[in-house]
C-alpha cells in the first residue's frame, strides 16, 4: 500500500504538534519540532516498511527529536528575553489547556512523552512499542499521571 505524504500530514500533523506542546509548552518551538517531524518522515516515507503502524513510526520520530531537542536545552545556556518583546501565540487555546500544558510541561520527561501519547489516543501497545516500556508499566505510569494532572488542576482552579 502507498503512503500518500499529504494525507499523512492532514491526519497527524495536529496529533504531532499536541505531544510536541505537552513536552515543551511553547507554542513556536511546538511548530519547529512538529515541522522537523515532517520533514524527516518525507525523508524517510519511502524506506519505511510498515513494520508498524504509520501512527508509531510518526510518534517515535516525534519523540526522537523532542528528546533530542531536550538533550540540547539542558547543554546550551538559557538566557532570558527582555520584558518588551511579546510572544504571540499562533495557535489558540483556552485557559484550562493552557494549565494542562504547563503542567504536563512540568513532568519528568518520560511521563510527558506517555501523557502526550495517551491525549492523542494512541494505544497503549502502541506507547509501549514507542517508549520501550511494557505495557503494564505504560498502564501504570498513565494513572498514576493522570492522578497527579487531576491533582494539580484542582490546585490550579483554587488559586
Amino acid at each position: 500500500m502507498k503512503m500518500d505524504f499529504d494525507e499523512i500530514y492532514k491526519r497527524y500533523w495536529d496529533k504531532v504538534y499536541r505531544l510536541c506542546m505537552g513536552y515543551f509548552n511553547r507554542p513556536a518551538l511546538a511548530q519547529d519540532l512538529t515541522q522537523d517531524t515532517f520533514v524527516q518522515v518525507w525523508k524517510h516515507l519511502s524506506s519505511f516498511r510498515q513494520q508498524a503502524d504509520v501512527g508509531t513510526w510518526i510518534f517515535r520520530i516525534a519523540t526522537n527529536i523532542c528528546l533530542r531537542q531536550s538533550q540540547l536545552q539542558q547543554r546550551m545556556p538559557t538566557t532570558e528575553l527582555t520584558t518588551e518583546i511579546e510572544e504571540k501565540e499562533t495557535v489558540e487555546t483556552d485557559h484550562r489547556v493552557h494549565l494542562l500544558y504547563q503542567s504536563i510541561s512540568q513532568l519528568p520527561e518520560i511521563d510527558r512523552l506517555l501523557i502526550s501519547l495517551y491525549l492523542e489516543e494512541v494505544k497503549q501497545a502502541e506507547i509501549a512499542q514507542i517508549t520501550g516500556l511494557s505495557e503494564t508499566n505504560v498502564r501504570v505510569r498513565i494513572h498514576r499521571i493522570k492522578s497527579a494532572l487531576a491533582q494539580q488542576m484542582k490546585k490550579y482552579e483554587t488559586e
